[in-house]
């Protein structure tokens, strides 16, 4: 098995591509060894010291490491772990695995409608580009003319993302959904 590995924007998440099918649909961010209940091979990852985040992804897997650590000591034991968890065939993500969606009550027609263009647009023209760094982008709420996302992967933390939120997606959106006023990183709760 060979096993590729991609920089990304972010300088502490690096992405490895396996070859295979990581996730069958949608994707998967653990931030901690509690969180990841529902991945085994996450559940691997979190136990080499330094690793602080796991991201699955369509067809890859993104690592963060904690800032002090060495991609030099760290990434052979993360290629070795995932190698082996796949080797063996062990299941990446319980198959009952879902991803939760808020819902908002009180929506109208209207609200609806641009809640679904905006998905559109996100889903078809973002997330491509996001996932190819590593990432996701996780729609979380319309209000007030305000579309609020979640950046995951590489994405969280990164340099970058401020700029990637504000100069490429609020623009785009602001262009094709004229009701979209701004775009700002949803506070994880």
């Amino acid at each position: 098995m060979f096993i590729q590995t991609e920089r990304t924007p972010n300088p502490d998440t690096l992405k490895f591509i396996p070859g295979e099918t990581i996730m069958p649909s949608g994707t998967a961010d653990f931030g901690s060894v509690g969180e990841a209940g529902a991945s085994q091979l996450a559940q691997r990852l979190f136990k080499i010291e330094g690793v602080t985040r796991v991201f699955l992804g369509p067809d890859f897997i993104s690592v963060t490491k904690d800032a002090g650590e060495d991609w030099d000591f760290l990434k052979a034991r993360i290629l070795a772990a995932i190698m082996e968890h796949l080797s063996i065939g062990m299941p990446i993500i319980d198959p009952d695995y879902t991803v939760s969606k808020k819902t908002s009550g009180g929506l109208t027609d209207l609200d609806n409608a641009i809640i679904a263009q905006i998905e559109e647009l996100l889903e078809t023209r973002v997330r491509p580009a996001v996932q190819s760094d590593g990432g996701d982008i996780v729609f979380d709420r319309f209000e007030d003319g305000i579309v609020f996302l979640r950046m995951r992967g590489a994405c969280a933390g990164c340099p970058s993302s401020t700029a990637t939120l504000k100069v490429g997606i609020e623009n785009m959106l602001r262009h094709y959904v004229p009701e979209v006023l701004e775009v700002r990183q949803a506070d994880d709760l």
